[in-house]
């Protein structure tokens, strides 16, 4: 028999992976911020096109919480 699905905690958690993946861009732009002329261009191109993807994925996240929000109004 499957378990249920247990939903409750799912924004809590969500909420804190946009908070990492904030963090983690943050941390990249001031990286490129201190270091943009001791790195490669290549270099340059990875960091930039990491939070190219980090924003993505927070724009992911708050429509998941949006989604987790409407659940759990439903039930």
């Amino acid at each position: 028999m499957a378990k249920p699905d247990n939903r409750s905690d799912n924004v809590r958690k969500i909420q804190r992976n946009i908070q990492n993946t904030i963090k983690n861009f943050r941390e990249g732009q001031d990286y490129l911020s201190e270091h943009a002329d001791e790195i490669s261009p290549q270099e340059k191109q990875q960091i930039e096109e990491k939070n190219e993807k980090r924003l993505r994925a927070i724009e992911g996240f708050r429509e998941e919480v949006k989604d987790e929000a409407a659940h759990q109004r439903n039930y």
